[in-house]
């Protein structure tokens, strides 16, 4: 067998240093009448803050509300419009497809009225798949699926 030569880590001459076990106290830097005044102060500018954040958002909601009430009208009345379009499409859609068929009458079944009830004038709001059938596909899935998004 080979002979190893190494040395043994030894403690340096005169031993190690004593341990340090006694309590060394935290340099104070701010006494309690600093840290109470530091406190309110930094309180009192994030209350100023606040109401300032807080008048700004009252005002932008105010704003907010008052572009809503303008546009509304416009918008419902954009709706309705567009609604009625689609109802007048479907019309003319519906006698273009049975215009080779005798005796069909658009918004009947083949001279019978749909509703025996009710008078040919009022407008009754059609279910969502005979609003949509002569729209894209996509059209009817948004409108279909649109609670899943709310």
């Amino acid at each position: 067998m080979a002979e190893v030569n190494y040395k043994q880590d030894m403690p340096p001459k005169g031993g190690y240093a004593p341990i340090v076990f006694q309590n060394i106290p935290v340099k104070k830097y701010f006494n309690g009448y600093t840290m109470f005044a530091g406190f309110a102060a930094i309180t009192s500018f994030s209350f100023y803050m606040y109401y300032q954040n807080f008048k700004r958002r009252r005002l932008l909601k105010i704003e907010r509300q008052d572009a809503i009430n303008a546009l509304e009208p416009i918008l419902l009345a954009e709706r309705d419009r567009s609604y009625l379009k689609q109802l007048r499409r479907n019309v003319e859609e519906e006698a273009e497809l049975m215009k080779n068929v005798p005796g069909w009458e658009v918004g009947t079944y083949y001279g019978e009225p749909i509703y025996k009830t009710v008078p040919k004038e009022k407008l009754l709001d059609p279910i969502l798949e005979e609003y949509y059938a002569h729209t894209s596909e996509k059209a009817y899935d948004d409108k279909a699926n649109e609670f899943l998004w709310r």
